[in-house]
Order: C-alpha cells, then structure tokens, then sequence
C-alpha cells in the first residue's frame, strides 16, 4: 500500500518520464524505481528527468551520481529522502 507521498510521486514520475505503458496499478512501494526489474520501464535517462522533477517540485539537492543512485532505489526510499530533506 502506497503511503500519500509516494502515490503523489507515482504520477509526478509518470508524466516526468512520459511514460508510454500504462503504469502498474498498485506499485509495490519497494519495487526498483530504476532498471530491468522495474514496474515503470525507467532508464539512466528517467532517472535524471526524475531527480529534476523532484527537486523542483520538492525544493531539495540530490547532489551526486551515489546520492541519486541510493534514493531511486524505490518510491519508498525516495519518500523517505523527501521527507528527511524537506526545507
């Protein structure tokens, strides 16, 4: 079960990254938001539009490749850095 934050993530991503295939429609929160294994399809390429997206939406910095790489794991630990991060 998606927690508020995340389902408002889901669509903020989908639209994003212009997803071409209909989006899974309860995303496991822990589910890989990156790569082969992910319900979304998303690339190297969506990663970085995501990262844009989420700090302009949300008024943080995610400041390095490691950084980033760690917080898309999921929606779930991309949540958790929203809300440890928020100003």
């Amino acid at each position: 079960m998606l927690s508020a934050l995340e389902r408002e993530l889901v669509e903020m991503i989908i639209e994003t990254c212009r997803c071409a295939e209909s989006p899974p429609a309860d995303p496991s929160p822990d589910a890989p938001l990156i790569g082969p294994e992910s319900p979304f399809g998303f690339d190297s390429l969506d990663a970085v539009e995501i990262v844009v997206a989420v700090q302009r939406k949300y008024h943080i910095r995610i400041d390095s490749q490691e950084t980033s790489r760690k917080v898309l794991r999921s929606l779930r630990t991309l949540a958790e850095f929203i809300q440890n991060h928020r100003e």
